[in-house]
């Protein structure tokens, strides 16, 4: 469930599509149709409703941050890809961080959405840019084998 949160979140912020999230979950449902969870989901039609059901039904006592940090720090990344403009990122990381679970806000890399545009208001551009980079490049890279509800 931790990739369906990113796309929650993702989703909330207009930063993934409803395509993305629709392919990605038809992919979850058909490597484990037998996840109830997916199933409800891929029954939904609202968006609005599929994310509230995905954040109500989330185990955030048992979510493993490293997956989901890893999971939403590749989506930002792509995000910075496709529009390099630094402002178009930041519009959208305070609400990011508002979005996220409560026990992640504080820790590392997500803190970093909290205050990572900030050095746009006084008009220094490759600071905000620097200190996304680090947010994106905060897991070692390795492949996400573990392709899990």
């Amino acid at each position: 469930m931790e990739e369906l949160l990113v796309y929650a979140i993702l989703l909330s912020e207009k930063l993934a599509t409803e395509n993305e999230y629709c392919r990605r979950l038809d992919e979850l449902f058909l490597a484990h149709p037998e996840n109830d969870d997916l199933l409800c989901l891929e029954w939904e039609t609202d968006i609005k409703k599929a994310i509230l059901y995905i954040k109500i039904h989330m185990d955030y006592a048992n979510l493993d941050s490293e997956r989901f940090g890893r999971i939403l720090m590749r989506k930002l990344k792509e995000v910075y890809a496709n529009n390099p403009d630094i402002r178009h990122l930041a519009n959208h990381m305070f609400g990011l961080w508002e979005n996220l679970p409560g026990s992640l806000q504080d820790t590392e890399p997500f803190m970093a959405l909290c205050y990572a545009a900030d050095p746009l208001s006084w008009g220094d551009e490759e600071l905000a840019k620097s200190i996304c980079e680090q947010m994106f490049h905060y897991y070692p890279e390795e492949t996400d084998t573990a392709k899990q509800p």
